[in-house]
């Protein structure tokens, strides 16, 4: 119990680190910042798009093989417990939690973007644009997302729930990492887990304040100060944190 303890401390202290480094950055530095991470982006979109349309492919025909084989017929808990919740609820919670504000956002934008903005091989406003805009989107909000959550979120799951262990990214590594993922190692992809959910979650309601404010701007003609844009984040803030301590059978 103290190992778990010290565990999440440690992992607490090296995330909180890393993000208010990024932080602070932002806040003193916001051009250094933005150049930095436009670099970045560019450059995985350069050398490794390749390798994220393998990986997504492989995650879909993964969960599919895992779907129809003998694997997919394990209980993510005890062999005599019941789901909690219907199938129509686990759906709903699902959708919601899943898509939510990028779906909203994206949903629209994205194949409107593709669709003026298409690569130079095709013309803009094209019956080909438009083809290639649903296609791509299609493809980012179809079922190719939902294999790598179900992947993710039934290993998790399966490590919890029917061996025990944290409910933690680290834990679905205990094959391959053994005892390790209790120390160095172990810490180090959970502290990458938390970087990548805290950015991916601010990234997602950034976009959804955007939108909020340019609502609201729009039909009641509220300022477009960024302090509102703030105002909305806090209060969308307070909402998650107040559904999340309310837990799945209140919040949610």
């Amino acid at each position: 119990m103290l190992r778990e303890y010290l565990r999440r401390d440690a992992v607490f202290l090296l995330s909180s680190g890393v993000i208010l480094f990024f932080i602070l950055i932002g806040i003193v530095r916001p051009d250094l910042l933005d150049a930095a991470s436009s670099a970045v982006h560019a450059a995985i979109l350069n050398h490794f798009s390749w390798l994220y349309l393998i990986s997504v492919f492989f995650f879909l025909v993964f969960a599919l093989g895992l779907a129809f084989s003998r694997y997919g017929r394990i209980k993510l808990g005890g062999d005599a417990e019941r789901p909690q919740y219907g199938f129509f609820g686990w759906v709903a919670m699902l959708f919601a939690a899943g898509m939510g504000i990028g779906l909203l956002f994206w949903g629209v934008s994205e194949p409107l973007v593709h669709y003026l903005q298409p690569p130079p091989f095709l013309d803009p406003a094209s019956p080909d644009s438009a083809a290639f805009a649903m296609r791509y989107s299609f493809f980012h909000w179809g079922v190719h997302p939902w294999a790598i959550y179900a992947i993710i979120s039934l290993s998790i799951a399966y490590f919890s729930f029917r061996r025990g262990m944290p409910a933690l990214i680290s834990s679905c590594f205990y094959p391959i990492l053994g005892d390790r993922i209790y120390g160095l190692a172990g810490n180090l992809v959970d502290v990458l887990a938390v970087f990548a959910t805290v950015f991916g979650t601010a990234t997602s309601l950034g976009f959804g304040a955007l939108q909020i404010h340019s609502g609201l701007t729009h039909l009641y003609g509220i300022s477009s100060a960024i302090s509102v844009t703030i105002g909305i984040i806090i209060i969308a803030t307070a909402l998650f944190m107040a559904s999340a301590i309310m837990g799945v059978e209140k919040g949610v």
